[in-house]
């Protein structure tokens, strides 16, 4: 009789079933710089690093086609992946693509979604250098991988952070979260009623930052010029506490950022306190934003203090470990990743 207890993977969740294959591999080539955990792998070309990247996206689980344009998802499956790229402070080179439906999609739908991919291709610079494509049983499964090229000296980890280094977040947050929350209550209105349409004029801002968030290669073409390297670095795909404790965890550090500084734009905000939600818990929690979560030495400061998309919402601290909220009240809070979970039934 075989007295094995069934482990589900809710348990574990989705980083320690990563933190659990990981474990179970170790590196034998030399040139595999760094392996799984980080947003890329890092390979040794010689003068220079790649870096590759994987994201799987999954319908029912990632998006749902009841209101997500297959262009619109082709677009979003690419600049997932770039996001990665540029979070090792690289500059994305070329991506494969495959995909695997049912067959319920035809042909015209097939190029409505490469239309999409083609676009951000063009968008970002990059090539398509191949793929695959299958059948499924049901639903579209989407897997892309996304090639980058950095030189050594900067390349940026998730591990590089160091004490009273400055916190920064590109753009705003919790945005991407409250266009599917918009998005999804319309559906349960067209559901019940068919003759309804959707009310969405008022939620353009949110509603975009859900169907086609962009990577902000931006910023690091815009930190090249200035000769600034970030110290740390992660793109904010599952919620900024959870991205905060990934560095912090990784840099051996403590990490305290201010509610005061945090980003959120208006429409996020009114969008919040509509659905009877904290805002700052959109922010915190949201995920989807895409945007860079990085930490700069204080001699940077002074090269970034003005930009208008890149906020300073905290400082890295060597006397505590665990990543907290300084409220307005003054109240430190710990910080807990409840962000996207997957495997949660």
């Amino acid at each position: 009789m075989d007295d094995t207890k069934r482990t589900e993977l809710e348990e574990l969740g989705e980083f320690g079933l990563i933190e659990r294959i990981s474990n179970n591999f170790s590196n034998k080539q030399p040139s595999t710089i760094l392996g799984i955990g980080d947003d890329a792998a890092i390979i040794d070309t010689g003068d220079a690093y790649m870096v590759i990247s994987t994201d799987l996206l999954t319908e029912g689980i990632h998006f749902d086609l009841a209101y997500f344009p297959l262009k619109h998802l082709g677009y979003k499956a690419v600049a997932v992946n770039v996001s990665d790229i540029a979070a090792m402070n690289a500059i994305p080179t070329q991506i494969t693509v495959s995909i695997a439906v049912s067959n319920r999609f035809s042909l015209q739908a097939i190029d409505e979604f490469y239309a999409g991919v083609k676009a951000a291709c063009a968008h970002y610079a990059i090539d398509l250098v191949g793929g695959d494509t299958s059948s499924s049983a049901a639903g579209v499964f989407v897997s892309v991988t996304a090639i980058g090229t950095v030189a050594k000296d900067l390349v940026t980890r998730r591990s590089g952070a160091k004490n009273k280094d400055i916190i920064c977040a590109t753009g705003d947050l919790g945005g991407a979260y409250m266009g599917m929350q918009v998005l999804a209550r319309e559906k349960q209105v067209f559901m019940a009623n068919p003759d309804m349409q959707p009310q969405l004029e008022a939620y353009e801002y949110v509603v975009g930052r859900q169907l086609k968030p962009e990577a902000r290669m931006d910023i690091i073409h815009e930190l090249r010029e200035l000769n600034i390297v970030p110290t740390s670095m992660i793109d904010i795909s599952d919620g900024l506490a959870s991205e905060l404790l990934h560095l912090s965890r990784q840099s051996g550090l403590g990490m305290r950022v201010f509610e005061e500084q945090l980003p959120i734009d208006n429409q996020t905000y009114e969008s919040a306190v509509e659905f009877k939600l904290d805002p700052v818990t959109c922010v915190l929690n949201g995920g989807e934003d895409y945007e860079l979560l990085f930490t700069i030495g204080q001699q940077d400061y002074e090269k970034l203090k003005k930009h208008a998309d890149i906020h300073f919402i905290g400082y890295v601290e060597k006397e505590d470990d665990r990543p907290g909220l300084v409220t307005k009240s003054g109240n430190w809070v710990p910080l807990q990743a409840q962000g996207w979970s997957h495997f949660k039934q």
